[in-house]
């Protein structure tokens, strides 16, 4: 049963998640402009698929010390300070990865993803705490039509940058940004923001927590739902520009399609839509069958070829669907007093997907070529659409 709003859900504007839109926009742009360039330097770093599976494999073990123990840094930082060290991790990460030195890149792949696991949580605790259950959906296509517009711009302005001069000038950006990020924060948490405003959720046990948690079966399907999403997405924006180069093509070509395969999120209206009618369910297990399809597509094709940039898109169509529901079973069936304990949980499927999505590259390529990594994948999409039909038919 959907709980009833409280006073202040419902005096909350219509459009009072834009600031979190803006603010999740601003910092989807920091890891948008890099994100097409740091396989590509990491391939020149490092020469081969393997050492880079291996090194975000490990960065995740880093990345997960700070997301199981976000409840005690909120209790000593506040959830401002929180957002704050999101920001403070992200110039750090930067700076590491401008010195190229392959020591301090693989540490910095790990403080990115810890600084963007921390900003992810807070968001979702902000949107939980100030927006009603029956607004989910609406909330989550509002605030990625705003993402989905940086990372329309951000992978093709970081290809751009990186083919006229070099990496320098993708970082300089992504660093300017991440200022805005963090000055934009305090502005709203400064002023008349309805939503940017001090915690509601309390902070419980994290262990006791990840017990709750996975003793119920719907929240672990919903952690599978966004598991299998997000390990799609760690394979197309760490291998998609490998992909694109060892298929002949120029290295401006992976910024297209990274930022073609976001672009996708503009859709994110028409996808609140045809959940609103068919059931939210429904098409979650549509996008992970389509998701799984054309990750098969990718393993009939074999070796790296241009075609393959065809079955990436459907695949991406696909993932910006989940990206617009996949949240919501877990938003809908999470009791209001456990959401900070359930959500640092939750939010490990940044870290699970990494560490997952690189151990299958890494099993795959000690017994079979890359390819062979996309069926390996395309069975989990397969498997978690078959475990989504037990959700139940409205949430």
């Amino acid at each position: 049963m959907l709980y009833r709003r409280s006073v202040l859900v419902n005096q909350i504007p219509a459009d009072a998640n834009s600031s979190l839109g803006r603010l999740a926009a601003v910092e989807g742009f920091v890891r948008a402009v890099m994100v097409g360039v740091i396989p590509l330097v990491a391939f020149e770093i490092f020469g081969d698929k393997e050492s880079i599976a291996r090194i975000y494999f490990f960065s995740t073990l880093f990345t997960l010390l700070f997301t199981l123990n976000l409840q005690r840094l909120e209790i000593l930082l506040k959830r401002r300070g929180l957002v704050t060290l999101s920001t403070v991790l992200l110039i750090i990460a930067i700076i590491f990865y401008w010195s190229e030195s392959p020591v301090l890149f693989a540490i910095a792949v790990g403080v990115q993803a810890a600084g963007a696991s921390i900003f992810s949580v807070c968001i979702s605790l902000y949107v939980m705490d100030y927006i009603g259950k029956t607004d989910f959906t609406r909330a989550e296509s509002s605030r990625l039509l705003y993402v989905g517009f940086a990372w329309l711009i951000g992978p093709t302005l970081g290809g751009w940058l990186f083919g006229i001069g070099s990496a320098s000038w993708v970082y300089l950006t992504a660093i300017s940004a991440s200022v805005v990020l963090v000055a934009y924060f305090w502005y709203l948490r400064m002023g008349d923001d309805v939503v940017i405003k001090p915690a509601v959720s309390q902070s419980t046990n994290p262990l006791k927590a990840i017990r709750m948690f996975f003793k119920r079966p719907n929240l672990r399907i919903a952690y599978l739902i966004t598991l299998s999403r997000a390990c799609f997405w760690a394979m197309l924006f760490t291998y998609g520009p490998i992909y694109i180069i060892e298929a002949g093509m120029p290295a401006w070509a992976s910024g297209m399609l990274l930022s073609g395969a976001s672009g996708l999120l503009f859709l994110s209206p028409i996808i609140k839509r045809l959940a609103d009618q068919v059931g939210t369910r429904q098409v979650i297990i549509f996008s992970l069958l389509l998701i799984g399809s054309s990750l098969i597509g990718l393993g009939i094709i074999g070796p790296a070829r241009p075609i393959g940039l065809l079955f990436f898109i459907t695949g991406s169509l696909g993932g910006a669907s989940m990206d617009v529901l996949s949240n919501i079973p877990f938003m809908r069936m999470v009791k209001p007093s456990e959401r900070t304990a359930m959500t640092t949980v939750f939010s490990t499927w940044r870290e699970s997907s990494s560490f997952l999505t690189q151990a299958m590259v890494g099993i795959t390529l000690v017994v079979a070529p890359f390819w062979a990594f996309f069926f390996v994948l395309a069975g989990l999409q397969i498997v978690t659409a078959i475990a989504s039909t037990y959700l139940p038919r409205r949430i």
